[in-house]
């Protein structure tokens, strides 16, 4: 175990995905924030040396946790990425699909003992999303994709479950 000074932050250290498998559910609402959610995510996924990634796509963020689970049952994958964006309306819809798929979400990680990496989006407006997503702006380039931090912890978090060691 490494020990840091006080008030020092440990080297960011890039994860090596070579020979992992990766699974990707994203929902099909907000479809264009989280195409570029998916993008963001598959482009970090090689940058890390990930070449098995499997991209399917459920409804909405409500039938995450049932689609990752199903898929991560029928396959030998590493770690798994839902994607989703929910924006708040006007009623209470918001918050209870937000609590529902992440309490699912995280008991599918628990109960497969694989590395569930929740990629929801949970915004007060279709603007915030964009910035999360850096499709915001005049240019559609402003912002953080946080896709690409949704790939890098599939990584980090597959190698730390153990994936790929001899």
């Amino acid at each position: 175990m490494e020990h840091f000074e006080k008030g020092l932050v440990p080297p960011k250290q890039r994860a090596d995905g070579k020979g992992l498998r990766i699974l990707i559910v994203h929902t099909r609402w907000n479809l264009p924030v989280v195409t570029a959610l998916l993008n963001g995510c598959v482009n970090s996924l090689k940058e890390h040396g990930v070449t098995d990634i499997t991209i399917r796509d459920v409804a909405g963020c409500f039938e995450l946790p049932f689609g990752v689970s199903s898929l991560l049952s029928q396959g030998t994958y590493d770690a798994a990425i839902a994607i989703g964006v929910l924006i708040k309306g006007s009623t209470m819809h918001f918050e209870y699909i937000a609590d529902a798929s992440t309490s699912g979400l995280m008991r599918v990680g628990l109960d497969s003992k694989k590395p569930v990496i929740f990629g929801v989006l949970t915004c007060l407006t279709e603007e915030q999303s964009k910035q999360r997503a850096g499709i915001a702006g005049p240019n559609g380039d402003e912002g953080h994709n946080h896709g690409a931090d949704w790939g890098a912890a599939a990584v980090e978090m597959a190698r730390l479950n153990g994936a790929g060691k001899a």
